[in-house]
């Protein structure tokens, strides 16, 4: 390490170095006798600003300040898969071990493990010609995660030698090889990446795909594709964080990056304790061989809390290139653009509104913009799902970061906090909700599930938007005065709000539905809908339906039948009939006795 400068200035986090011109923007600095990890963001003559990000509490004036000669960047190797790490990619488990509950300042770790040997497959040949985004080696990092070495972009050249299959560290040479200039360079089982610099791919796809996660109000009317982007917005107590935890561990993604930013401590030690004991449906492995959590909590300096959506999704990029399907869970990023602010305040920046930095909506921008369906520079195809949790204060969606927010994403799930309240979950506000995602999936839908899928869908929506507007008179005037067929339509809702769009995460089989089974209960509801209606155009009243007790049986669908027997619904679909051809003939029987 080279001493560059030293410290002039310090503003919490914010430090002012002097005494060098030869600083670079976003150069990761060690600053003070404690080596503090911290990153240029600033250069105005022969002053550098750094961003610490661990607490300058102890710093003084005049101490000396050394460069690391390289960006702020990540350890990228096996060994990610199934780690904690921090905002800056510290790995909290072993530190725990090294220096307690609390991460020691000035603490230099390796992010991997640099003496765990791993057992390592060659897959290239001497003489051969490899580019950037060639696998080179295999290491199967967990039991469901085969991790790919690939040349790191921007090299490529002949293979000189190799070394045999085995097992080896992280530093250890297993290739070397040869530039078009003669320079030999010795590959390892690790490379680095820059935090803040997107990882390169050949081609972006088009998003066709759904993210299939589970949960019915999602997948059916307002799903995401693998690739996409989206937001759930709420206030205090509206699920945004359990929400999350549903999709991280249901959804059909390869991996999870779970970023905890600027959350309670509590919540983390929930995530922590609760990931290791799920078990993975697909696999039946634990649910952290396939999740990397990335924890930097509301005590934790402000500084790393800004860095920590950066190191997730440059993680998230880096199994994208494998050709895996990733998932990016931010919890949250109202928390991220709140650190923005305070650090925009201690460096005198000009605030915009509410106070946020000017820069908000770029910064938000490139975020998002990171996410998308790609073919990698290899040939093979991955993606990155980036959902994002936003908390504005006291529910206000007008407020800055939710907008911008939505100026980015494809799908807004917004929750309701009467909906929480009332113990409906999720959340999800059907009518302040939408997707863009319908028409790319379109196909899609109707190749894998049903042709009338997408219309059973718009059919359930036009229902609860109608129901909207009936809600509206029921206030004013109450639901007796309604005619049959508006009251009809109120107990057809109810059935769809309460036994379609309501869901119980504690349920062995509601926590988890394919999407079969959700074509089916549509399919279902449809059948009552166009029966019933039948029925009180013989002028039978409503209250006469719900004496049959169908509707009930349809709302305990979702817990009683299962989610790999479809058959089932044979039953359901015959009895509604049996129930509403009775109340007809009971009808026809009591008009004929009139009559007589």
């Amino acid at each position: 390490m080279e001493q560059k400068g030293k410290i002039y200035e310090i503003n919490g986090p914010v430090v002012t170095i002097e005494g060098s011109d030869k600083f670079e923007m976003l150069e990761r600095v060690l600053v003070g006798n404690m080596q503090l990890t911290g990153e240029v963001i600033g250069i105005t003559g022969d002053r550098a600003i750094v961003q610490v990000y661990e607490v300058t509490t102890g710093l003084k004036i005049g101490e000396p300040v050394y460069t690391t000669g390289m960006p702020l960047s990540l350890q990228l190797g096996p060994g990610i898969v199934g780690e904690v790490f921090d905002g800056i990619q510290r790995p909290l488990e072993y530190i725990a071990k090294k220096t307690g509950a609390f991460i020691g300042r000035g603490l230099q770790v390796e992010a991997l493990d640099p003496e765990k040997k791993w057992e390592t497959k060659i897959l290239v040949k001497v003489g051969e010609e490899v580019k950037a985004g060639d696998t080179i080696a295999e290491v199967q990092e967990t039991s469901l995660i085969l991790h790919k070495v690939m040349l790191p972009p921007g090299k490529k050249g002949k293979v000189l030698s190799i070394t045999n299959d085995g097992q080896y560290t992280i530093k250890d040479t297993i290739v070397t090889i040869e530039d078009d200039n003669g320079r030999k360079e010795d590959l390892t089982l690790v490379q680095y990446w820059p935090v803040r610099k997107p990882r390169p791919f050949d081609e972006r796809k088009r998003m066709e795909m759904p993210l299939i996660t589970g949960q019915r109000v999602i997948d059916t009317f307002f799903p995401i594709a693998k690739g996409g982007t989206a937001a759930i917005p709420g206030g205090f107590g509206t699920g945004k964080t359990m929400t999350q935890h549903q999709l991280a561990k249901w959804s059909d993604a390869d991996l999870i990056v779970y970023i905890g930013c600027g959350e309670r401590g509590n919540e983390i030690t929930d995530v922590l304790e609760e990931f290791p004991k799920l078990i993975d449906p697909k696999s039946g492995k634990s649910l952290m061989e396939r999740t990397v959590l990335i924890a930097n909590t509301s005590n934790m300096p402000v500084a790393a809390r800004e860095a920590s959506i950066y190191t997730g999704i440059t993680l998230a990029e880096y199994y994208r290139d494998m050709g895996y399907h990733v998932a990016i869970m931010a919890d949250s990023t109202s928390r991220w653009a709140e650190a923005l602010r305070e650090i925009s305040g201690r460096l005198e920046e000009m605030p915009a509104e509410e106070g946020f930095p000017a820069y908000l909506p770029s910064r938000l921008s490139q975020f998002y913009e990171r996410a998308g369906y790609v073919e990698n520079l290899n040939g093979t195809e991955g993606s990155v799902s980036i959902i994002g949790a936003v908390s504005p204060q006291g529910g206000d969606f007008s407020e800055p970061v939710t907008q911008n927010t939505k100026r980015f994403v494809r799908c807004f799930w917004a929750l309701d906090r009467q909906l929480a309240y009332a113990r409906h979950y999720p959340a999800i506000n059907w009518l302040d909700s939408y997707t863009e995602y319908m028409d790319d999936l379109s196909s899609w839908y109707d190749e894998k599930i049903s042709g009338e899928f997408l219309d059973l869908r718009k059919e359930m929506m036009g229902l609860l938007q109608e129901e909207s507007s009936l809600m509206e008179i029921v206030k004013l005037i109450g639901a007796d005065v309604l005619p049959e067929g508006q009251k009809l339509t109120l107990e057809i809702t109810k059935t769809i709000r309460l036994g379609f769009l309501q869901q119980n995460a504690f349920h062995d089989i509601d926590t988890f539905v394919p999407l079969e089974k959700q074509y089916y209960m549509l399919k279902l509801i449809h059948q009552l809908k166009e029966k019933t209606r039948e029925v009180i155009k013989k002028d039978i009243p409503v209250s006469q339906i719900r004496k049959t007790g169908i509707f009930e049986k349809l709302i305990n669908i979702k817990y009683t039948v299962g989610n790999d027997d479809m058959s089932q619904f044979d039953e359901y679909f015959a009895a509604i009939d049996k129930e509403c051809d009775s109340l007809i003939d009971s009808y026809r029987l009591f008009e004929r006795k009139k009559q007589s």
